[in-house]
């Protein structure tokens, strides 16, 4: 008897197809489980998974409150040398060339051909209108004698830099194209202004040092300048680069520094004006002068470098 017994327990279990089984696994009338779990085990393993993923998420919950509290809306939490950026600005330039050569800094195009300067001539359109569409709040009209007050920002008349215009196809059309400049913005930072011809550095353009003597001795208050040059990287460079005109002047007034993320607020911009021998590569390299400015070619701290050919 106990043999026979013995027997049973250890019996295989019955033999069934798959559909069977599958269906028995979805759901066994014998032992009243699905998907091989009673009823009260579910009814466990929901309520762990519950409780589990909600502890989970109440934790990142509080850690991301604590984060919050030590930040600030409208200002990173580390400024100038304590944060990331630094205290050096850089200088960016535009237009920039197509995406498709988006490590390119090359501006090449054929003057005599419409088709071929149009996509300059439109990039160059649309970033001035980005200027145009920002949000005109909290803008004033400033000058080195109209300081903006406090909560207040200066905004930027895209007409002062004639003849750098769209109307006049921004110079492309004859071979005297127009290059936007404009310095990065880092919050809180101040200009330490040039305002002394006898201060200025040695490596400082000779043209340049001219220009600030000449503002000194003549209009004294308009020396308040982040001073921008733009020369021949390589003397053949030097030499194929006949002039340069700067619009509205030549460097950024202190008067939009320093940058406090005051909605409204618009970095200036320089136009340059290049007249440069035709069929030739020329590499420029542009800067931007204040004695807190310190300058890198390798890393382009306080520069920037393109190329420009015009055919």
């Amino acid at each position: 008897m106990a043999d026979k017994k013995q027997e049973q327990f250890y019996s295989p279990p019955p033999k069934m197809g798959k559909w069977e089984g599958f269906k028995k696994f979805l759901w066994n009338s014998e032992t009243s489980q699905c998907l091989g779990r009673t009823g009260a085990s579910w009814a466990k393993i929901l309520f762990f998974y519950i409780i589990f993923y909600a502890v989970l998420t109440g934790f990142f919950a509080a850690m991301l409150a604590v984060f919050y509290q030590t930040l600030e809306v409208d200002k990173p939490k580390w400024t100038l040398d304590n944060g990331m950026i630094g205290s050096n600005p850089g200088l960016g330039f535009r237009p920039m060339p197509p995406e498709a050569n988006v490590e390119s800094t090359l501006i090449w195009y054929e003057s005599s051909k419409p088709d071929n300067y149009k996509y300059w001539v439109e990039e160059t359109a649309r970033f001035l209108k980005s200027y145009d569409d920002l949000p005109k709040k909290n803008h004033v009209n400033c000058s080195f004698e109209n300081l903006p007050p406090e909560g207040k920002v200066c905004g930027i008349e895209t007409h002062s830099f004639a003849p750098c215009t769209e109307e006049q196809n921004f110079g492309y059309h004859v071979a005297r194209p127009c290059i936007f400049l404009k310095l990065n913005k880092i919050y809180n930072w101040v200009p330490e202004i040039y305002n002394d011809s006898k201060g200025l550095p040695a490596e400082m353009p000779t043209d340049l040092k001219q220009h600030i003597k000449e503002k000194q001795s003549l209009r004294p208050n308009e020396t308040g300048v982040v001073w921008v040059s733009c020369e021949g990287e390589n003397p053949a460079d030097i030499e194929n680069i006949k002039s340069r005109d700067y619009y509205p002047r030549m460097g950024f007034p202190h008067f939009y520094f320093p940058f406090k993320n005051i909605e409204g607020y618009v970095p200036p911009i320089v136009a340059v004006q290049f007249t440069v021998e035709t069929g030739v590569l020329i590499n420029i390299e542009c800067k931007a002068w204040a004695r807190n400015i310190h300058h890198d070619r390798s890393e382009r701290r306080g520069s920037v470098h393109f190329e420009l050919m015009v055919d």
